[in-house]
């Protein structure tokens, strides 16, 4: 029964980690997209907004299950990697959102906010996940 308990404590803490992560990457891609995402996703259904926001969750969301997945022996070692893996893959997104902006035309934050569908946003989404794969395989 302490060994359930145990893995409960440690589901806990890692769990909060990928919390405040993804907690993170909503407030990253808010800030780097105008206007209010949260008012853009829930209340004018913007689904542009919807699948960038989306996409930054799941590659947290992969970068820290990968950091659970083969972390190290040590619990607080393991977590403390968790958190830095995620805020290294956090940051490697804003990176590369800023370069996409850069070598493409228009201001990126304002087509991913568009009302019309528009291609940028598949492009940005790939994009983010592919920093999450990157990540993820520096980290296994």
């Amino acid at each position: 029964m302490d060994d359930i308990l145990h893995q409960l404590g440690y589901a806990a803490a890692y769990g909060a980690v990928g919390l405040v992560l993804l907690l993170l990457g909503v407030l990253l891609v808010d800030a780097l997209t105008p206007g209010e995402l949260r008012r853009q996703i829930w209340i004018e259904r913007n689904r542009n907004a919807a699948v960038v926001l989306s996409s930054a969750l799941l590659a947290i969301g992969a970068i820290v299950f990968t950091a659970v997945m083969s972390t190290y022996q040590e619990f607080v070692k393991g977590l403390v990697a968790a958190a830095v893996f995620g805020l290294f893959g956090l940051l490697l997104m804003a990176v590369s959102f800023w370069v996409l902006d850069l070598v493409t035309p228009g201001k990126l934050g304002e087509l991913l906010v568009d009302a019309e569908p528009h291609p940028a946003v598949w492009v940005t989404a790939s994009t983010n996940l592919a920093v999450a794969a990157i990540v993820s395989a520096a980290i296994y």
